[in-house]
């Protein structure tokens, strides 16, 4: 591999920033906002938990396939670029039809069509790092990929939650495919792939012997979907619990604020913590995040929006704190968790292998849209108790992640 410059890391993962703007939209913000305009206001929770469930369910079966398809390619483009190109041109189609949909039903066709067509291209995309850069530099590189995904959080906290707050839907959706489209092109004639001369003679083993996968990359991947269903707990639900509990007038806004906080946590912390986990560990950094998030979910079941301190006339809340250890966490397991993962896959598999990966992201995003059942039947016994299982239940799964970590022999990094 060629010895790599500041620009290349730029380049390589820059298409993770719109990945990134694009759900940090769509789950957060979008589909919480366009749901109860579809669905009875007390089964809101239900209807999108539901949406975002069977939209991840289908991102399971796309993604590890299309990233094991891409790692035969022969394509003169390289193994990973067309399928990018490809799944974004029909992610604008389907962004189309997000903005277009009349009832639920319409809107869920088009989320679906969308998890299909963005996982095409996110599939393949994951097997950019290790085909381009050297394991020891895979932490640093890692931490940039985190960094432009933080990003992604910070702007569309601003830019989409300000649009949709306004009821500008279109506009909204029409700055998440500019990005997409901007990103892609960049990736497409900036990054340089080696594309392969004939398919490798053996499938990848991922997807053609299950049994064949390493027990320490299993046991990564339940623990990733134990300490990502926490964190998905709290982002998918948290305009809900800022408009019922909270009560927040402009509760987009709010949560756009929210996101942006926790988004700002990550941001200082994730490079700092790519390098660390070079030095000390993946497995160690990945435990300590896992800890303080459930710390956060833990003191988010007492928080009710109440002014903690204030320093130069700024109010700084329990939420807003709150929520920042759960930045904190994230930016620190992201990070480091990545970096043991692409670890722990056999060379020349890494999309097939990192496409399985997405069991854990996106089955954490199954299992928590059954949050939208929990908060539907403990609210309808007492107002705002929805709110305290749900925030007792991320916590119980960060828990159960650290736990599930301690399985992972860890590995020396090499320098």
């Amino acid at each position: 591999m060629r010895k790599l410059r500041a620009v290349d890391y730029l380049s390589i993962n820059v298409y993770w920033f719109a990945l990134s703007y694009l759900w940090n939209s769509i789950h957060p913000i979008v589909l919480p906002i366009l749901v109860p305009l579809m669905a009875p206001p007390h089964l809101k929770g239900s209807a999108l938990g539901i949406m975002t469930s069977v939209g991840l369910i289908l991102a399971v079966v796309v993604q590890p396939i299309s990233g094991a398809i891409s790692d035969r390619s022969t394509l003169r483009w390289g193994r990973r670029r067309p399928y990018i190109l490809v799944g974004t041109l029909f992610d604008l189609l389907f962004l189309l039809g997000v903005a277009l949909a009349g009832d639920y039903w319409l809107l869920l066709g088009a989320y679906l069509l969308l998890q299909l067509s963005s996982n095409v291209a996110h599939g393949p995309y994951q097997g950019l790092i290790p085909d381009v850069v050297p394991e020891n530099r895979r932490g640093a590189a890692s931490g940039v990929k985190q960094l432009a995904e933080i990003l992604g959080i910070i702007v569309t906290s601003k830019v989409t939650a300000h649009f949709m707050a306004q009821g500008q839907v279109f506009v909204a959706l029409g700055a998440i495919g500019a990005f997409l489209l901007i990103t892609m092109l960049i990736t497409i004639f900036a990054v340089r792939e080696e594309p392969l001369s004939k398919p490798p003679s053996n499938p990848s083993s991922c997807m053609t012997r299950p049994r064949s996968l390493r027990v320490d990359y299993v046991w990564l991947l339940v623990s990733r979907l134990f300490v990502l269903l926490g964190m998905n707990l709290v982002r998918n639900f948290a305009l809900y619990f800022l408009e019922d509990v909270v009560r927040i007038p402009n509760a987009a806004a709010a949560t756009g604020d929210l996101l942006a906080v926790i988004a700002l946590c990550i941001l200082v912390i994730t490079y700092p913590a790519g390098h660390l986990s070079d030095r000390i560990g993946r497995r160690t950094m990945s435990i300590a995040s896992a800890l303080l998030g459930g710390a956060g979910a833990f003191l988010l079941m007492f928080a009710r929006g109440d002014v903690v301190f204030t320093i130069a006339g700024l109010e700084f809340n329990d939420v807003f704190l709150y929520g920042s250890l759960v930045g904190l966490s994230a930016g620190v397991f992201l990070s480091a968790n990545w970096a043991l993962a692409t670890d722990l896959v056999p060379r020349g598999e890494a999309a097939g292998y990192l496409g399985i990966s997405n069991l854990a992201t996106a089955g954490a995003g199954i299992v928590a849209g059954l949050g939208g059942p929990l908060i539907d039947f403990f609210n309808a016994r007492q107002p705002g108790s929805g709110y305290t299982a749900l925030f007792a239940s991320a916590c119980l799964a960060y828990l159960a992640g650290a736990g599930l970590l301690l399985k992972i022999e860890e590995r020396g990094q090499r320098n």
